[in-house]
Order: C-alpha cells, then sequence, then structure tokens
C-alpha cells in the first residue's frame, strides 16, 4: 500500500522517525527525512532542517519536490528544553509545516501526527486549547507563553493537547478537506527511544513507571511505525481527524479509572 509513493519524514535520525522512515523504504516508498542531526543511516534523502522557526520550516519546503503522498510529522521535544522550544517544535513548526506542504500533496494524500498519551487531558483543559490552537500563523511563542502563563513542565503535555485538538480541527478545514487530505494522530504511550530519559526528568519517574505497568512493557518503536505508516496508505482512505492510540491499553485503562467504568 506504500508502494511507489513519496513519504517526508521528519525527526528521521533517532527512535520513532528512524524506524518510520525504515519501514517506508522497506514498504517500497521513497522516503524523504528531516531532521535537526544528521541520521546514521543515510539510505533515505535527507534535509537538514529546524522546525523550531518560521524560516527554518520555509527553508525545508523549499527543498521539498514538488509531488510527495504523505507527511508523517513524527519529530518532537520532550520538553526538557523549555516551554518554548517545545511549542515551537511540537505544534507550531508542525502545523506550519503541515500547512506549506499542501499544494504539493496528492489530492487524497495523508498527514499523520505522532502526538501522545501525554495529550490525554486537552478535554479538560480545552479553553486553553482552542485559544493556543486558534492563533494562526507561526507566532511569537514567548510572548504567548508569557501572556497565558504557560509553564515550562506543561510544554510537553501541551503540545500534545493542542496536537490532538488540531488533527480534528485540520481534518475539516477546507485547506485540507478540499484537496481530500487525511489528517490523523497516532499516540504512543511511553517508548523505549533515546529521549525516554528526557521523559522522566519531565513527567517523573514515577508516572512513567504507572503507565508502563499498567500495560506490562513500555513500546518501541517498531510498535509504533506500521501504525503510522497505515494511515499513511491507501488503506487508511476512510480514516480521517481520528487519534489511533498505540500504547498497549494504556488509554483504555486511564479511561475506565477516570470514567469509572
Amino acid at each position: 500500500m506504500l508502494f511507489g509513493k513519496t513519504i517526508l519524514v521528519t525527526g528521521v535520525a533517532s527512535g520513532i522517525g528512524a524506524r518510520t522512515a525504515d519501514l517506508a523504504g522497506q514498504m517500497g516508498a521513497e522516503v524523504i527525512g528531516v531532521d535537526v542531526h544528521e541520521p546514521a543511516n543515510g539510505s533515505a534523502a535527507f534535509i537538514k532542517g529546524d522546525l523550531s522557526t518560521a524560516a527554518g520550516v520555509a527553508d525545508i519546503v523549499a527543498q521539498l519536490p514538488a509531488r510527495l503522498d504523505a507527511l508523517a510529522n513524527v519529530a518532537g521535544l520532550s520538553g526538557n528544553t523549555g516551554i518554548v522550544a517545545t511549542l515551537s517544535v511540537n505544534f507550531y513548526g508542525l502545523r506550519t509545516l503541515s500547512e506549506a506542504v499542501v499544494p504539493r500533496l496528492r489530492e487524497g494524500g495523508a498527514i499523520v501526527n505522532v502526538a501522545s498519551i501525554a495529550g490525554y487531558a486537552w478535554r479538560a483543559n480545552l479553553e486553553r486549547a482552542k485559544a493556543l490552537t486558534g492563533i494562526n500563523g507561526f507566532p511569537d511563542v514567548s510572548t504567548i507563553a508569557a501572556e497565558h502563563d504557560l509553564r515550562d513542565e506543561e510544554g510537553y503535555p501541551l503540545s500534545k493537547e493542542l496536537l490532538l485538538l488540531w488533527t480534528m480541527r485540520a481534518a475539516h478545514q477546507p485547506l485540507f478537506k478540499e484537496r481530500g487530505i487525511r489528517v490523523n494522530a497516532v499516540s504512543p504511550g511511553p517508548v523505549e527511544t533515546p529521549i525516554l530519559k528526557q521523559f522522566r526528568a519531565v513527567l517523573g519517574d514515577a508516572r512513567v513507571e504507572s503507565d508502563i505497568t499498567r500495560v506490562g512493557r513500555a513500546g518501541t518503536s517498531a510498535d509504533i511505525a506500521p501504525a503510522i505508516l497505515f494511515l499513511c496508505s491507501d488503506g487508511a482512505r476512510w480514516i480521517n481527524g481520528a487519534n489511533l492510540s498505540a500504547d498497549g491499553g494504556l488509554e483504555a485503562s486511564i479511561n475506565a479509572e477516570v470514567l469509572g467504568f
């Protein structure tokens, strides 16, 4: 279902992004990778790029081919660099790139956003999420953080809350809908990647260990990449605005606890 397709994958230097790019190539896709770091495996076409600024996103887009079939937004920060950098990369940069590549995406193409179970609280924080996703363009994130009294420790979960809400909104925005471009999300639970230690520092060992205990083990990049690529494929042509929890049942467990069933 990916043979002959061209897929843009961000965050290809490590973790889920690296595995997604490798698997897509094995399935017959042409992969274009983006990262701030050079990947160890140089088999795919590579663009060194930075999603943390509007200029950085524009530089990436200028190097892309005229036609793409899918965009896998995998790149992200753990939150250990502060809320400004985290929101810039994990949400505003991701959204800016997604909007900018639309003219290059074929009709019926796909965008897949890697969110997280950490964004679970978007419903509880809906008004804040609506306000922050409602800001157009690539804003001055430091100003936004000050205006909304956002704290550094909120950066990662907040970025994923915004991403989940925007995924549902984008699926019905004319920019994407008029070209039949599907916008979906995949939400992993704890995954054994190079930045898991950073997540432990940001979210706390107790939170991470509790989540792992609920489902029996941490996930791996190999658990997440197939879900991303399924949503990139024509096999998911009737899936739009959805969030696929690739978490070993973690969200189901949390729902049972929070909702009391």
